[in-house]
Formats: C-alpha cells, structure tokens, sequence
C-alpha cells in the first residue's frame, strides 16, 4: 500500500465540542531513550507529528513528563497550535535521570505545570488536559478539583484521567464533567474493562495506552497472525483494528518516532475484520 492511498478512515468521536477521528498518535517515542531528553533525531521526530497530520490523524496525545517537556516542544515546532489537531496532554508524574515515573498531584505543582505545557505547546488553553495518575499522598479529590479549576479559569477546555479504577472515575466525576479515560488496555490486557464499560455507559472516550504492546501481542500472536493472514496485514494492525472494533469510545493511540510504523498504524483503519475474528479476538483473553 502506497502512501498516498494511507489516510485516517477510522470513526469519529466527539471529545467537548471537538469531533475526531478515533484513531490517534501517541508522543511518547518523539523523546530519547527511556523517554527522557531529546531523540537523536528531532527533524525527524517533527516530521512525524507533521506527517501524521497529513495522513487525517487529528488527535494527538503528549504529556510534560515525555522528556520531560520535550514532546511538547516538538509538536509545538512541528504543527503549531491548529484549531483542526486536538491536542491532549497530562500532568501528575515526575521524571529523574534514572527514567523513574513518580507520582505528583499536588495541586500547586499542577497549577504550575498547566502554565508550561501552555507555554511549550504555544496556546491559550490546553484542549485536552489529563491527570496522569493518582498519588496516593495526595488526596485525589484535591487533584482532580484542581483541574476542574483550571477548566473554570480556562486554561483547560476539557478534563481527563488517567490509570483510574471505576471508584476513582466516579469521584472525579463528582467534581468536572469527565472527557476521556486513558488507562492500559489491549488485546491481552483487559484489566480495565470494567473502567471501560462505564464509559461506554457515560459516552466518555476511553484512551488505551499500549494498545500495541509488542509483549502483549506475542500472548496471542498465533490468532493475530492467521487473521493477519486473512488480511495481508501485520499482527500489530490487527490488534489496533480490533480495537476500533471492540468499542466504539475507544480511541486507540499508536506511538512511534519512525514515518513508516506511523503509515501502518493508519492503514489500520482501512482494515475491516469480520464479525467472527472481532470475537475470536475479544475471546483470547476472556
């Protein structure tokens, strides 16, 4: 398949008032290694954000601790601020030199770091702006009151959560009408389909992170392989075709920092799997 027939043709869903299409890029790979500091290569990196774009992926998701702040950076240098890309980042962990993610709601510390995500992703206010895990020193209502704060001051347009249980995304509810949910789901991994099914219920858009987790594909590879087969397609677009598939809030997120693994993860959505291999896949890890 040539570039040039490559395009988004995944669904469309509604984040707030901003229609996208389903299928978005994750920015986690544009960093260096262990996602911290710049990539060996930052054209390329740009060029990246840049092509998915050009390929119709209008949604894409960052954090400020991807480098930390270097992701942010980038697809600021790469697309600006474009009122047609949604883009989506998260606040609440810390970064070290050892590559350790920890933990951070204090609500100081988020109010702090709203204003240079601003800053590096050059906007007024932040489309999409996540809380990217609980910390179990802070109490979780004040982080997420904090974000709704930031939401009424208009910093923020919308609200969400990140790596929550059921219990938790019912309390933040209380506080902010919630967006979207991005915790870890896959093929094989299935731990948060209970967190899945409310949002189902609520029209909440559910954000799967590692939706193509090489580890987790290689638990199934036999089954993705025969449909990938079928398909003429690899195990890895099955996967992310199947999560298209599997619910329609789902908004899976490939990420990668190499233009052809990009132009496969979109040529997923021109994939349509039967109705039989949409269960047999949902099948593998129930």
């Amino acid at each position: 398949m040539s570039s040039n027939s490559i395009e988004n043709e995944s669904d469309t869903f509604e984040i707030g008032d901003t229609t996208v299409h389903r299928l978005g890029f994750g920015a986690m790979r544009l960093c260096g290694d262990e996602i911290i500091g710049p990539p060996d290569d930052e054209e390329t990196a740009r060029e990246v954000v840049q092509h998915a774009v050009d390929l119709g992926v209008d949604l894409i998701d960052t954090a400020d601790s991807y480098g930390p702040g270097v992701s942010e950076r980038l697809i600021r240098e790469a697309i600006g601020d474009r009122d047609d890309v949604l883009v989506a980042t998260k606040a609440g962990l810390l970064r070290n030199r050892e590559g350790d993610w920890l933990a951070h709601g204090d609500p100081d510390y988020i109010r702090n770091q709203v204003l240079t995500s601003l800053d590096r992703l050059g906007t007024d206010t932040i489309d999409l702006y996540q809380f990217h895990r609980p910390d179990e020193d802070v109490p979780y209502e004040d982080s997420i009151q904090t974000f709704a704060e930031l939401q009424d001051d208009g910093l923020v347009d919308q609200v969400g959560v990140s790596n929550v249980s059921v219990e938790q995304l019912e309390t933040a509810r209380e506080y902010v009408d919630v967006a979207t949910v991005q915790n870890r789901y896959n093929v094989d991994d299935r731990s948060s389909a209970d967190v899945l099914e409310v949002c189902e219920q609520n029209d909440i858009g559910f954000i799967p992170w590692a939706p193509i987790d090489g580890d987790d594909l290689d638990a199934h590879g036999d089954v993705l392989d025969e449909i990938g087969d079928e398909h003429d397609a690899t195990r890895r677009q099955v996967a992310l075709a199947w999560l298209l598939a599997h619910s329609d809030v789902v908004l899976p997120i490939p990420g990668t920092s190499d233009p052809d693994h990009l132009e496969s993860n979109v040529a997923a959505t021109q994939l349509s799997l039967s109705d039989e291999e949409v269960q047999r896949l949902t099948d593998v890890a129930e």
